[in-house]
């Protein structure tokens, strides 16, 4: 049965290769059109591969003094058990959040990765090789050669819930689409979800994840609540982080369905379609409108 495939095989390869050999002799500008693409092609991968080759030194050097990384103990790749499955990287926008969270967490499932703003779109392959932040990141999630050796269960992606924490998470969800799609596909990536208000009195305080959940807890508190818009988070304290990144943190899972086309997908949102992506942007515009008066804010 072998024998036949190998056979069937042959035989197509041998028709395919006279009829394309045939279109190509009547059809030469086309043949130079394909010649020069895979030219371009094998440049592109022989430049991929040089940087790949001081990446990995590179990578060497800092999976042992990560600067941007505050490690765990316990990770999921070495650690079979329940501490291994909990390990959780928070990928963090700036110093100041990163310091909110690092006093915070746990450091034995917990680790911290700060970002100093926002990191470079991705969409071409030598990109992200040239860049040292990605790199260091590389490094700490350890991926390049597969989920096997991922380091951390739960990627966890913590930026500001304004424009600016918008683009950065995109760009990230970029970064993991592009290059390593099954860490999303197996489930291993979040974004976390952190309060935008704070409304208490001299003894109730409620953190509220949306305006309607800020509505109910004033009713709840009262006559003059103190409520705080919290605008990154930065302005969170360590002592109140440690309860949006404990049992009760809240966490989206990045869904991405059987069907999705990948590379479609991000062509559309994060290549150079400006116009028909402005459009879009247009057509789907929300406006919200805060409803307490800022003056009540804290």
């Amino acid at each position: 049965m072998q024998a036949d495939r190998q056979t069937i095989r042959n035989y197509v390869n041998d028709v395919v290769g006279r009829l394309l050999d045939n279109y190509l002799h009547m059809h030469t500008d086309v043949g130079e059109i394909i010649k020069k693409k895979i030219l371009e092609s094998e440049a592109e991968r022989k430049a991929i591969a040089n940087i790949k080759k001081g990446n990995k030194e590179i990578q060497k050097k800092v999976s042992l003094n990560n600067s941007k990384l505050r490690d765990c103990k316990y990770h999921y790749n070495t650690d079979r058990n329940d501490k291994g499955l909990n390990s959780t990287i928070f990928i963090t926008e700036g110093l100041s959040a990163s310091g909110s969270i690092t006093q915070s967490r746990d450091s034995q499932t917990q680790a911290v990765f700060s970002m100093r703003g926002k990191t470079l779109n991705v969409m071409k392959s030598a990109e992200v090789y040239k860049n040292e932040e990605l790199c260091l990141l590389n490094a700490a999630l350890n991926l390049e050669d597969g989920l096997e050796g991922l380091r951390y269960n739960n990627i966890v992606i913590a930026t500001d819930a304004d424009v600016d924490g918008m683009h950065i998470r995109l760009l990230l969800l970029t970064y993991f689409l592009n290059y390593f799609p099954d860490v999303v596909r197996n489930g291993h990536v979040y974004i976390l979800q952190t309060p935008l208000f704070r409304v208490r009195n001299k003894t109730k305080t409620f953190y509220c994840y949306s305006e309607q959940e800020k509505q109910d807890a004033i009713k709840q508190v009262g006559a003059k609540p103190e409520i705080t818009r919290f605008k990154g988070l930065g302005e969170i304290s360590p002592k109140e982080f440690v309860n949006f990144i404990g049992k009760t943190m809240r966490l989206e899972p990045v869904v991405l369905e059987p069907n999705t086309n990948i590379n479609k997908l991000l062509d559309y949102y994060m290549g150079g379609n400006n116009k028909e992506r402005q459009q879009f942007i247009i057509d789907n515009l929300r406006e919200e409108i805060d409803e307490v008066n800022p003056e009540e804010w804290n």
